[in-house]
């Protein structure tokens, strides 16, 4: 079964909140891509929309809304781009980098609140610490 490791960030306040989706509720994320939009419920954040930015799979390699699918590819970056860093102008490099569609081997997603519900969130997971 999958299970992942949500990352949601509040850009009201800047806090994170790191929570876990396993079985069913992990499931909500599989098939979705960097951009799309998801329940907040399948993290316990009842009522609220996340949207999915990033996140990495289990060696640590990045997600890129660039590649299509959830498989690996070897993109040749330039320029500051996720999981790349360049250390001089005109630097480029062939990074090995999973396709921006969650699939089993995603070990982290990213998100993002973008619409909010009638409870805070401290308040809804509150209950889980």
């Amino acid at each position: 079964m999958a299970s992942f490791t949500v990352v949601v960030g509040d850009p009201e306040s800047g806090s994170s909140y790191q929570l876990e989706a396993e079985e069913q509720d992990a499931n909500r994320f599989i098939g979705r891509s960097i951009g799309e939009e998801v329940d907040g419920g399948a993290v316990g954040l009842d009522g609220y929309t996340l949207e999915i930015t990033g996140g990495s799979d289990d060696a640590g390699r990045p997600l890129n809304g660039e590649v299509q699918g959830p498989n690996l590819t070897e993109v040749l970056m330039k320029g500051r781009q996720t999981g790349y860093h360049p250390q001089r102008d005109g630097e480029r490099r062939r990074i090995t980098v999973r396709g921006g569609e969650i699939s089993d081997a995603v070990a982290q997603i990213n998100a993002s609140i973008v619409g909010r519900g009638s409870t805070d969130v401290d308040e809804l997971l509150s209950g889980d610490e």
